[in-house]
């Protein structure tokens, strides 16, 4: 077997002489559910920009079948599929809009009356959680967990402590992100 030959060449040769065990088999298949994975066009690529699209357009002709094969002794060839180099390369990445106070003000006040030991109509962003909402010790950890998970960043104990109010909530969020006004 040559180094250099191409995958749809070696794989139906593998596939005949050396799958004798059970996991050779199950790693042929595996191999197989890969490259199926790669032939397919993505989604987002298909309804990607059409500055994207324009440019996979003409790689078109850059696709080169690839056989499967997958069985314990016979080779059975399962189709052709194109495999586009451009379709796996290209991505689109995204992010959120950039925060402000404002948007951060909202973002806690939206999980705070999603809390269900907060009544809604009583919440402003002064309200002490112990003092004006009634709250515990446990309600504060559940507050602050929760908004470690709506920003993605943890917030450590001796500072969640500290944290009373929403406004100091905003504000420590806003300091920890870079967000000034």
């Amino acid at each position: 077997m040559r180094v250099a030959e191409p995958l749809t060449r070696l794989l139906p040769r593998v596939a005949r002489r050396e799958l004798q065990s059970p996991l050779s088999v199950m790693a042929a298949r595996v191999l197989t559910q890969c490259l199926r994975s790669l032939s397919r066009p993505s989604l987002r690529l298909c309804s990607g920009s059409p500055a994207v699209r324009a440019a996979v357009g003409p790689a078109a002709a850059l696709h080169r079948p690839v056989s499967f094969a997958a069985s314990s002794r016979r080779t059975r060839w399962l189709g052709q599929s194109p495999v586009s180099s451009v379709g796996v390369l290209c991505r689109q990445y995204g992010d959120l809009p950039p925060l402000t106070l404002e948007t951060i003000k909202g973002r806690v006040m939206y999980v705070l009356k999603l809390y269900d030991k907060i009544n809604p109509e009583r919440l402003v962003t002064s309200s002490h959680f112990m003092k004006d909402l009634g709250l515990d010790s446990l309600d504060q950890v559940e507050i602050i967990m929760a908004m470690e998970d709506e920003f993605g960043f943890e917030i450590p104990d001796a500072e969640a402590e500290k944290l009373m109010t929403p406004e100091e909530i905003v504000q420590y969020i806003a300091d920890k992100k870079d967000v000034y006004e």
